[in-house]
């Protein structure tokens, strides 16, 4: 397993989503939160995700490490950007730092483009509505639920752009290291791959545990362990 299968898996993390009818608080203003991500019961990395927002503006940062065989690829950090206010939140800038490959998407929300830079490659594309980049979905989901059970998101990152579709199973608790909580459920089918996502109601809708099963049928599991909130 590479590096680029841990960070599909976060990617697949933070697709989040609503159910109709549902009232929810904001996650709070600053939450901490940390994961082991394993593959058929091994750990193999462990992951730190931290969410700031207010006065108009937000910032989240993940940071990934590898464990075991995967402890010489280094550090990974994702950071997300922008501002959340009435209008909703609008990403301004996506960066993914790793060694020996940088990525970048900028949003220009008035000319509706997108500048994209993956290593050397640079291009522009226009602007879908709602666009999100792939750390923004747990603050635009928190703040301005959609109300469908079946939805779509528009994700952009360094490379491009790609369309998301989830669904809504239901509320269940779930247990982990970092405590049990009410969750709500999400799944996302495609092709041969599976995802569940287990996000807990006692934290504003942050993630606190995810099940993907790729193609290749290794399962992966994410897993809070930790959880603060000052």
């Amino acid at each position: 397993m590479d590096v680029m299968r841990v960070s599909t898996m976060r990617n697949w993390l933070l697709l989040l989503t609503s159910v109709a009818g549902v009232v929810q608080a904001a996650p709070p203003a600053r939450i901490e939160v940390a994961y082991e991500l394993s593959r058929d019961g091994s750990v193999v990395a462990e992951v730190v995700e931290v969410l700031e927002h207010g006065g108009g503006r937000y910032q989240i940062t993940e940071t990934s490490r590898g464990k075991g065989l995967l402890a010489f690829a280094g550090t990974i950090k994702r950071t997300s950007r922008g501002v959340a206010d009435a209008k909703g939140v609008r990403p301004l800038e996506y960066l993914d730092e790793r060694p020996g490959r940088n990525s970048r998407a900028a949003f220009d929300w008035q000319a509706r483009t997108i500048s994209m830079q993956h290593k050397a490659e640079q291009k522009s594309v226009p602007m879908p509505d709602g666009v999100q980049d792939r750390l923004s979905f747990m603050l635009a989901f928190a703040l301005f639920p959609p109300k469908e059970k079946a939805f779509t998101y528009h994700v952009a990152d360094g490379r491009g752009l790609s369309e998301q579709r989830y669904r809504v199973v239901g509320r269940e608790k779930v247990k982990t290291p970092a405590g049990e909580f009410t969750a709500l459920k999400l799944v996302r089918s495609k092709e041969k791959e599976n995802t569940e996502i287990w996000l807990a109601a006692e934290l504003g809708y942050f993630p606190v545990r995810v099940s993907q099963v790729p193609k290749d049928g290794k399962r992966l599991e994410q897993t809070a362990v930790r959880v603060s909130v000052p």
